[in-house]
């Protein structure tokens, strides 16, 4: 089983607020959504929620919801209580990549329990004033892969880059 990890943060590790998002950048959603599709998503109740209803569940991927609350229910979802009992149900997953994305409770544990072997980390070239952070990592103990950048243009609004953390 490979567990993955796909963020966006600005220069600041932000990487929400108000439980939203920040910024309209079309290249690295494509790229989020080209990354995690035919793939297993697993992400925190208020990430979820925070999904426009129209993209509810994510399509064309197996939705994990982590909810402390015993009787919550998402269609077309599984639910779990805890980030190791959902990751431990993939545990003879070998066709599909399992990517923890988001928020951050979701990443720090993810980080902290030492589950990820890669990363990808969309860098925004911009602050945001975020409520929500992506936690501090090793990056001695990752290789760091460069990916591919988008300026800021009439589509984005900031410039960013893209990243790939394999864990040495």
């Amino acid at each position: 089983m490979l567990i993955s990890l796909i963020v966006a943060m600005d220069s600041e590790r932000g990487i929400g607020r108000d439980n939203d998002l920040m910024w309209h950048l079309p290249k690295d959603m494509r790229f989020f959504r080209e990354t995690t599709l035919g793939h297993i998503v697993i992400m925190g109740r208020k990430n979820y929620d925070s999904i426009p209803l129209k993209y509810r569940p994510l399509d064309r991927r197996e939705n994990v919801i982590l909810s402390r609350n015993k009787n919550f229910k998402a269609e077309n979802c599984k639910v779990y209580h805890s980030l190791n009992d959902a990751v431990n149900s993939f545990k003879n997953e070998n066709d599909k990549t399992v990517f923890i994305i988001g928020g951050g409770q979701i990443y720090k544990e993810a980080i902290e329990l030492d589950l990820v072997l890669e990363m990808y980390i969309t860098e925004v070239h911009s602050t945001y004033g975020a409520d929500t952070f992506f936690p501090d990592f090793e990056e001695s103990n990752w290789e760091k892969t460069f990916l591919f950048e988008q300026k800021k243009d009439e589509k984005h609004e900031s410039s960013f880059s893209v990243f790939k953390y394999v864990k040495k």
